[in-house]
């Protein structure tokens, strides 16, 4: 028997639909449920307040924060949170009379790429309270762009407890040699705009250096979802 010609209409409009509708509706509905937020490093407490899924309770989490700083940069602008705000940041730590600059000369790269993008800023640290005096020289030798990747140095009574305990690094200062040199992490940090560390990585490592960037594209979407959500 043969089909009327509505009905062929009927099932090559059936025919399609229905691959429109799975990728305008059901893909972006899967890829939404398969996507992996970053890690948060650090301490976590259960608080003892809760936030509703679904109708469900759900206790909070506390998760350690980077605390508020306050240190000079190399244009003699004092850096904060504040002056932070809403900025996903990538920080390292350095001292100028090192002999070699692995992480920096990386991270004056990454700047560079994302020299046009404001939501990422750039913060080297340095370890030496004398390199105070050198920074502004220091960061003109990486051709650093104002603004977007800030040289910061102070105390190491301020610096220190920031990098030991904020920043979850180690740092020790050796005063053995007739020049003073220190022991520090090679590594670069991922800190998102709500302060929380969301990658460690080993500045002189190829992959980790591939993964940094590409979970610097994964914090970005994810600081962009939470401001559509409304977070």
């Amino acid at each position: 028997m043969k089909r009327s010609p509505i009905k062929k209409v009927i099932i090559l409009v059936s025919i399609l639909a229905i691959p429109g509708f799975l990728f305008f509706y059901l893909l972006p509905h899967f890829a939404k449920n398969r996507y992996k937020s970053l890690p948060i490093f650090g301490e976590k407490v259960v608080a003892a307040t809760f936030h509703s899924i679904k109708g469900k309770k759900i206790p909070d989490t506390i998760y350690h924060l980077v605390p508020d700083f306050k240190l000079v940069n190399q244009h003699q602008d004092t850096i904060s949170w504040k002056s932070l705000e809403n900025k996903i940041v990538v920080l390292n730590l350095f001292y100028a009379d090192a002999n070699q600059q692995v992480a920096n000369t990386y991270i004056k790269q990454l700047a560079d790429g994302y020299a046009q993008k404001p939501l990422v800023k750039f913060l080297s640290l340095s370890v030496d309270p004398s390199d105070q005096g050198k920074i502004k020289d220091f960061a003109a030798s990486f051709k650093a762009k104002e603004g977007k990747w800030d040289f910061l140095a102070g105390d190491t009574a301020q610096t220190y407890p920031l990098i030991r305990k904020g920043l979850l690094l180690d740092v020790i200062q050796d005063d053995t040699k007739e020049k003073p040199a220190f022991i520090f992490s090679n590594k670069i940090l991922l800190i998102d705009n709500l302060h929380r560390i969301r990658g460690i990585y080993d500045a002189d490592n190829p992959e980790a250096n591939a993964k940094l960037e590409d979970e610097i594209k994964v914090l970005i979407a994810e600081y962009l979802r939470n401001i559509k959500d409304g977070r």
